[in-house]
C-alpha cells in the first residue's frame, strides 16, 4: 500500500514535470519533509516540498522552464524558492547546513551538496525522509519510517543539539503529536524537559502560531498537559499552571485544571472558541474562598476578562485585536446561559442576546460543554436549559427579522411612481406587499417586482380609498 501511495505522489503533477527538467540540468530532484510524512500515513497533501542540489538562482531558472505560472523568492536566502502550478504550491530548497547562533531562530546557512547533510538537520526523524523522483527509492537515514508505524516522535541524532538550534522545536514536537496522536520517544521527552527554559528565547508571535495549531488539533488537551508537565507552559501561559491540583473533595470542588480539559475538547475546533475554553476558568485561583464549607469563585469570569486580554494582547501572545476581544468577550459571559432560568422574561432574554451579539452561537457552545458533573442528571438538566434558552433566543429573533420586514416600495416610492398625493390607497398598497414578502412570493428587496404588482393593484381600488 505504501509504495502504492508513493507510486501516485510521483506522479502527482506538476511532479513529472519537474522530475524531467531537472533530470535533463543533472540536478538532484527530492520530495522531502511533511509531503512524504503525510502520504506515508494517508493524510491530505497540499504543498509538495522538494529539495535539489541546484542554487536558488538555478532552481528559478529550472522552474521557470517547467512552465510555474509564477514564481516568488521570499525565502530564497535560507535556499528556498516557491511556485504555483496551475493552483498548486510547490517549494524547492537547496541542500543546507544551518549553525544557529544562540537565542537566535535565524541561521547562518551553508548550502550543501550531500541530501543525508539536509535531512540531518531537520527536526523529527518523521520529517527526515525524502523521495527519490526517478525510482521511488524512498531515502529514511533516521529510521523515520519504523517512528512512523510506532507513533513516536524522535529528535534527529542528539536531541538537546536539535532542540538547542531552535527552540521552537519543542512546541513543533507538542503539535506533531496533538495533530498525528503521537507520543514523545522517551529520551526526546527528557531533553524537552532539560531544554524547557530555552523557549523563553522565541518571539511571542511564534509562539502564537503553534499555539493556534496545537488548540484546533485533534486532542488539545493531550498536548496541554505536555505543555505544563515538561515545564514549557511556564513560558507560554504561567496562569494556567496555577489551575492544577486545584481539587477539594471534601468541599466537593471539583479540580479547575481536569474540568478545563474536559472542556477543551469539547467545544468545536474553532480558535477563539478553543482558546475561550482554555482560559474560561483562567481566574479560578485568584478568586477562591471558602464560606461555610462551600467554595465559591466570586467575579471569576469579569477577573478572567480581564486576565485573558494580558495572556493574548499586546503584552502577551501579541493576537489581533478582533481575535483577543472575541475570545475575552466569550470568557467574561461564559456564565450567563448556564444560568437561565424560565422566569426570564423576554426583554431579559433580549438583553443576553445584545450582549452575545454574533457570539451567540459560540457562547451557547462554550457553556454546553462547560458542564462537566459526573452526575448525569445534573448534566442533562444543564443540556435542558441551554436548549431552552437557544429555543427563546431563535423565536424572539424570528419575531425581530418579521418586525423588521416591510413593503419593498415606501410611500414616497409609491407617490412618485403613480404620480398620486398622498391618501389611504398607500397604506392599502404597502399592506398588500407586506403581506407577499411575509408569504415568501415577493422578495423584500425586489422593487421591480413590487411595481408591477402594485401597478396591477391599484387599477382595482376604489376611487374612495384615493
Amino acid at each position: 500500500m505504501k509504495t502504492q501511495q508513493l507510486s501516485t505522489l510521483i506522479n502527482m503533477p506538476p511532479v513529472p514535470v519537474l522530475r524531467h527538467v531537472f533530470g535533463r540540468a543533472k540536478r538532484e530532484l527530492y520530495l522531502v519533509g511533511g509531503t512524504v510524512r503525510d502520504v506515508l500515513l494517508v493524510r491530505p497533501v497540499s504543498d509538495l516540498d522538494f529539495a535539489t542540489v541546484a542554487s536558488p538562482t538555478e532552481a528559478k531558472r529550472l522552474l521557470r522552464r517547467a512552465g510555474a505560472d509564477s514564481i516568488y523568492s521570499v525565502g530564497e536566502k535560507f535556499g528556498t524558492i516557491g511556485a504555483i502550478f496551475e493552483g498548486q504550491r510547490v517549494e524547492i530548497t537547496t541542500y543546507r547546513s544551518e549553525a544557529y547562533q544562540a537565542g537566535s531562530r535565524k541561521p547562518d546557512v551553508q548550502f550543501g551538496i550531500s541530501l543525508i547533510d539536509d535531512l540531518s538537520r531537520r527536526d523529527f526523524t518523521i520529517n527526515a525522509m525524502a523521495l527519490d523522483l526517478n525510482d521511488g527509492h524512498l531515502e529514511d537515514p533516521f529510521g523515520g519510517q519504523g517512528d512512523l508505524s510506532a507513533g513516536l516522535l524522535r529528535a534527529v541524532g542528539e536531541a538537546e543539539e536539535r532542540f538547542a538550534e531552535d527552540p521552537l522545536r519543542l512546541l513543533r514536537a507538542i503539535r506533531f503529536g496533538a495533530q498525528l496522536s503521537f507520543r514523545l520517544e522517551p529520551s526526546t521527552r527528557r531533553a524537552m524537559a532539560r531544554m524547557a527554559h530555552t523557549l523563553g528565547t522565541i518571539s511571542r508571535e511564534r509562539i502564537a502560531q503553534e499555539m493556534n495549531r496545537i488548540l484546533v488539533s485533534g486532542n488539545p488537551s493531550a498536548a496541554i498537559r505536555e505543555l505544563c508537565e515538561l515545564g514549557l507552559m511556564e513560558h507560554i501561559i504561567p496562569e494556567i499552571l496555577a489551575m492544577r491540583g486545584m481539587r477539594n473533595d471534601s468541599l466537593q470542588h471539583k479540580d479547575v485544571f481536569e474540568h478545563t480539559m474536559v472542556v477543551l475538547d469539547r467545544v468545536p475546533p474553532l480558535l477563539h472558541l478553543r482558546w475561550a475554553a482554555l482560559l474560561h476558568d483562567i481566574a479560578k485561583p485568584r478568586t477562591l474562598s471558602v464560606e461555610r464549607g462551600q467554595v465559591h469563585f466570586y467575579g471569576h469570569d469579569r477577573l478572567g476578562e480581564q486576565m485573558t486580554r494580558r495572556v493574548l494582547g499586546p503584552h502577551g501572545l501579541k493576537y489581533d485585536r478582533e481575535t483577543t476581544e472575541r475570545v475575552a468577550r466569550l470568557v467574561a459571559l461564559h456564565l450567563r446561559p448556564n444560568s437561565y432560568e424560565d422566569d426570564w422574561t423576554d426583554g431579559a432574554v433580549r438583553r443576553f442576546m445584545r450582549e452575545a451579539d454574533e457570539l451567540l452561537d459560540d457562547l451557547l457552545a462554550l457553556s454546553r460543554a462547560d458542564v462537566t458533573s459526573r452526575r448525569r442528571e445534573r448534566v442533562l438538566a444543564a443540556e435542558r436549559r441551554v436548549e431552552r434558552l437557544q429555543q427563546r433566543c431563535a423565536e424572539l429573533q424570528a419575531e425581530a427579522e418579521v418586525a423588521r420586514l416591510a413593503s419593498p416600495l415606501d410611500g414616497n416610492e409609491l407617490m412618485e411612481l403613480f404620480n398620486r398625493p398622498p391618501g389611504p390607497w398607500i397604506g392599502v398598497v404597502k399592506n398588500h406587499l407586506l403581506e407577499m414578502v411575509l408569504d415568501g412570493t415577493l422578495a423584500p428587496d425586489d422593487k421591480e417586482a413590487a411595481a408591477e404588482e402594485a401597478r396591477r393593484l391599484a387599477g382595482t381600488l376604489d376611487p374612495v380609498l384615493s
